[in-house]
């Protein structure tokens, strides 16, 4: 009697970033268990996709981490004080537009994008890594600006809040012009722009 052979083994590593082009592309709840399978390889069945993942959800936070380990961290120069505020903000940004115009993998920010990868309430706990990404991301912002008025490069009556949120939301839509096929020269030079709104807070020069 012929023995039934053995499944073919798959290289894990592989296999989660595989699964997180996925995830990166299509979202949590639009990506399917079949597709999931499929991008992995192997002829991998439904119990083996189990018994090395543990659930799609699992799955799911695992290439969430790896996402923040790998593609997020083009937000820590908010957090780098050997670089002036207006700096660690411009270079955050054209950190960012560069790796989402990247080729090798999905375009846009997951992070970004996370806030529609799972909309359903039942499943927000999903993508809370990637929420809690978002948080970070405007608290940098936002302490850049703080830093820009504790050492006097903006006035003192500058509204936090306001300044930080533009710079917050024109980060998240970048997520979209590139997915809508904006290139990154004109997406740099947007970013030339935008600066213009921290310039426009900056302290007036004292007159002699």
């Amino acid at each position: 009697m012929a023995q039934m052979g053995r499944p073919r083994q798959f290289d894990r590593d592989h296999a989660i970033e595989q699964a997180l082009h996925l995830f990166w592309e299509q979202g949590y709840e639009a990506t399917s268990l079949s597709q999931l399978k499929s991008s992995i390889g192997g002829g991998i069945s439904a119990p083996s996709f189990y018994a090395a993942f543990g659930s799609k959800e699992a799955l799911f936070h695992e290439c969430a981490q790896r996402y923040l380990s790998k593609y997020a961290i083009v937000s820590e120069p908010l957090w780098d004080t050997t670089l002036s505020p207006r700096d660690a903000i411009e270079t955050m940004l054209r950190a960012s537009a560069k790796m989402q115009c990247e080729r090798g993998h999905p375009k846009g920010c997951m992070v970004a994008l996370g806030v529609m990868s799972a909309p359903s309430p039942e499943n927000a706990a999903v993508t809370q890594a990637l929420t809690q990404s978002r948080a970070r991301t405007r608290a940098g912002i936002k302490a850049c600006v703080e830093r820009g008025i504790a050492n006097g490069e903006l006035a003192a009556d500058t509204d936090i809040s306001s300044v930080a949120t533009v710079f917050d939301s024109f980060l998240t839509g970048i997520s979209t012009l590139v997915r809508d096929g904006v290139g990154l020269r004109v997406i740099n030079t947007a970013i030339t722009s935008i600066m213009s709104a921290w310039d426009a807070q900056q302290r007036p020069a004292r007159t002699r």
